[in-house]
């Protein structure tokens, strides 16, 4: 393999000296004859040099890359969030490094280790993790870090989280509202802050109208695939039809999932809303290319990345050293897929 061009291969080819080719090509006003400068551009250019922005970075203490843990780049949800940081990050120059976990803890971990190596010194993270003694550490090593969708109980840290209890009572609303009394909701695991919110507010408005909850779980599956949350839906579909025959609605603790409940409904026969209406929650872009449309509860996802990129910048820059909480607000979508249901319907 050949060996990257470095700034000593330059000089040499320029005849000059090692630091006034890095003058030249970090652009420092220390004065260098324009023919010089014109030289040195022009054989690092041709030379294919690329600098070592790490040895850079050792040297200055200082990064221009931050980096962003997601649980999976296969939702759209954290796609959306994800664009959000890069415009910010973009209009300031920085670079951004997108890991995704996998809903996997040891992963998680071992991306926060890389980046601390890595000399990265800010991160977005969407944790899954329960064990936050390794960032609790890169933390007090100068790492600075924003939670967002998932909180994270350290000091230290600013959160940006999502009122998902709220989120999924408006959605159980909805649907009360216009005359449901038998709400199915399928769920994944409960293993995480978002979504046993979600179905706290599912259960605090069924009990509020009196009704008896009805809900599916599904099982682990293979989080890496983009149909994961599709086949969950469909599956938890079948079961609540299988096991509640006098179901009128189903809400879906995400879009995706509320796909695969439409898809198994209609495979069925069976007409959405007319027959079942269905709600999902996220509020992504693809709710609104299916039929029926989709009603849903959206979170503001890309405001979000815009508002982490924003306030880690703001750390990074030593322009703010407070810690925040903010807490984002829902708000229903109404679309084509919840209809209104008569009494005795």
């Amino acid at each position: 393999m050949k060996k990257p061009v470095t700034i000593h291969d330059i000089a040499k080819l320029a005849n000059a000296s090692s630091a006034t080719v890095s003058r030249v090509l970090s652009n420092s006003n220390y004065p260098v004859s324009a023919a010089m400068r014109e030289k040195i551009t022009r054989i690092a250019k041709e030379a294919n040099y690329i600098p070592n922005m790490l040895g850079k970075q050792l040297k200055t203490n200082t990064s221009m890359t931050i980096g962003v843990i997601i649980p999976s780049i296969s939702n759209p949800f954290y796609s959306s969030v994800i664009l959000g940081v890069e415009e910010i990050a973009r209009e300031h120059n920085y670079h951004v490094i997108v890991c995704n976990s996998l809903q996997n803890p040891d992963f998680e971990l071992g991306y926060l280790q890389t980046m601390a190596e890595k000399q990265v010194k800010g991160i977005i993270l969407s944790s899954i993790a329960q064990n936050t003694s390794l960032l609790k550490g890169l933390l007090q090593n100068g790492m600075h870090a924003i939670a967002i969708d998932q909180r994270i109980d350290e000091e230290e840290i600013s959160q940006i989280e999502f009122n998902y209890a709220k989120g999924g009572y408006m959605a159980t609303k909805h649907l009360i509202e216009h005359g449901h009394t038998r709400i199915g909701y399928a769920t994944s695991e409960l293993d995480r802050h978002s979504r046993t919110e979600i179905h706290q507010g599912y259960l605090k408005a069924m009990s509020e109208a009196g009704l008896k909850p009805v809900v599916e779980i599904s099982g682990a599956g293979k989080v890496f695939s983009s149909s994961n949350e599709f086949d969950s839906g469909k599956q938890l579909a079948d079961k609540m039809l299988e096991r509640h025959k006098d179901l009128t609605a189903i809400f879906a603790c995400n879009d995706v999932m509320a796909f695969g409940v439409i898809h198994t409904l209609t495979s069925r026969g069976l007409r959405v809303p007319d027959d079942l209406s269905v709600i999902g929650f996220d509020g992504i872009e693809y709710g609104q290319m299916i039929h029926p449309p989709l009603t849903t509860i959206k979170q503001p996802d890309y405001e979000m990345g815009i508002l982490a990129c924003k306030l880690l910048l703001d750390k990074l820059q030593d322009k703010d050293s407070s810690h925040l909480s903010v807490m984002l607000q829902p708000r229903l979508v109404e679309r084509a897929s919840v209809t209104t249901r008569q009494a005795g319907d």
